[in-house]
């Protein structure tokens, strides 16, 4: 091994894809055709690619995970970082989440929010982190990944999706779009196993207002013949 690789895998600053978790370590989503594609659900450290258009429920998929950490790991905090909109605390409060463990970081300048970033996953104070940024590198990525193993944290990447993809060392990758049952998703990247076929998650049982039934539900006027009489 050349001696400059040597030095940084001994100060823990070289990642390596083959760095895997076990299968107890895996974390439910809550959602078990997620669950079912992820053979187990979502890693428990680590950074997750969401590519989403905005809006469609794709925070709302991850929160049944995040408030299983939350229970499991109670002194420590799920972090929101630069959130494109405003995050509905009600909303966190109602699903059960304790509002004084939900830290907001909004950072003025763009400079600041991978440092925000990286210092909240390797801090050990956050059991998840969520990160809305569209613009990173392969050497920004592997950066939270370092952090993120060494606060034993997991990092969701919420970004919009992109015609040119680059491909980024992340540990899931997973595409998201609209569907009628709540969301259809794709898994793009995970070690192992190749990017799966399009399926969809039913977000009914979480929030019914989400899905719309399958039933037609559009109500016809009556035509002037009928009225006629």
């Amino acid at each position: 091994m050349h001696p400059t690789i040597a030095y940084l895998k001994n100060k823990n600053l070289l990642w390596q894809a083959s760095h895997t978790q076990s299968v107890d370590n895996i974390q439910h989503t809550g959602f078990k055709e997620l669950d079912s594609a992820l053979q187990g659900g979502f890693p428990e450290y680590g950074v997750v690619d969401i590519r989403s258009p905005m809006g469609i429920g794709e925070l709302r998929l991850l929160l049944p995970s995040i408030l299983t950490r939350q229970q499991q790991r109670v002194t420590e905090l799920v972090t929101f970082i630069a959130p494109p909109m405003s995050v509905n605390g009600e909303m966190l409060a109602e699903f059960g989440f304790r509002l004084d463990q939900v830290m907001l970081v909004q950072p003025r300048l763009s400079n600041q929010v991978l440092w925000s970033t990286e210092q909240s996953l390797k801090s050990g104070c956050c059991h998840s982190v969520i990160l809305w940024h569209d613009a990173l590198s392969v050497t920004q990525i592997k950066r939270l990944q370092l952090a993120a193993e060494k606060g034993h944290c997991l990092l969701f990447i919420i970004r919009q999706p992109q015609q040119v993809h680059i491909s980024l060392p992340v540990t899931l990758g997973i595409k998201l779009s609209p569907s009628k049952v709540g969301i259809q998703a794709n898994i793009t990247k995970r070690k192992g196993t190749s990017p799966s076929d399009a399926f969809h998650i039913y977000m009914g049982a979480y929030w019914p207002e989400l899905c719309q039934p399958e039933h037609n539900n559009v109500l016809t006027f009556p035509s002037s013949a009928s009225c006629a009489g």
